[in-house]
């Protein structure tokens, strides 16, 4: 916590706050929004990034990361692509916000499609490939929520018009925080 500051809870809060102790400004410590793209070929393979980078290092993940500041989640998730896969994408359609409040993460995953032929691995990945639906190395996925894009990818990969996904049922033991009970 910054100098200065104590937990209080403010006028009008129900809850704790950093409150800093000489002029009273709130420090609110928000969710962080995490964008990314699915991308597809047309032909049923997807393009995957082999993390060089924790956490999950040499695992493989759709390209994926945080915001920036001033960008709209389909910026952030174009983005994302160019720095992990070298790759200039066509966002088409969102494909589905998981949450993942355990880490107070939201995440914001898209379909799309290349612009154009090339890509590559950026600074922030060991290689880059294409899989076939059935040839991805699902044990060796990084995170949750891209195995979860990936299948709901697959359900609707050639639909024009979808309602975006969301948690699958029965994922709260990956998403939710621990309780003495669950331990």
């Amino acid at each position: 916590m910054p100098t200065n500051f104590s937990l209080q809870i403010p006028a009008g809060e129900d809850r704790m706050r950093q409150v800093c102790d000489t002029c009273g400004f709130i420090n609110y410590v928000n969710p962080k929004i995490v964008a990314g793209v699915v991308v597809d070929d047309g032909q049923g393979r997807v393009l995957l990034c082999r993390r060089a980078i924790e956490p999950r290092y040499g695992f493989w993940t759709v390209p994926a990361g945080f915001m920036e500041e001033r960008e709209t989640t389909a910026q952030g998730a174009a983005r994302e692509v160019w720095e992990e896969a070298r790759a200039k994408v066509t966002i088409n359609a969102l494909l589905g916000i998981y949450e993942v409040p355990r880490i107070s993460q939201v995440h914001f995953m898209y379909r799309g499609t290349l612009s154009d032929d090339g890509f590559g691995a950026g600074p922030e990945s060991l290689e880059v490939a294409w899989f076939a639906y059935e040839d991805i190395p699902w044990d060796q996925l990084a995170f949750p929520t891209g195995v979860w894009a990936l299948k709901d990818w697959a359900k609707v990969q050639n639909q024009a018009a979808f309602v975006p996904f969301s948690n699958p049922p029965g994922s709260e033991h990956l998403t939710h925080p621990r309780t003495p009970a669950s331990d």
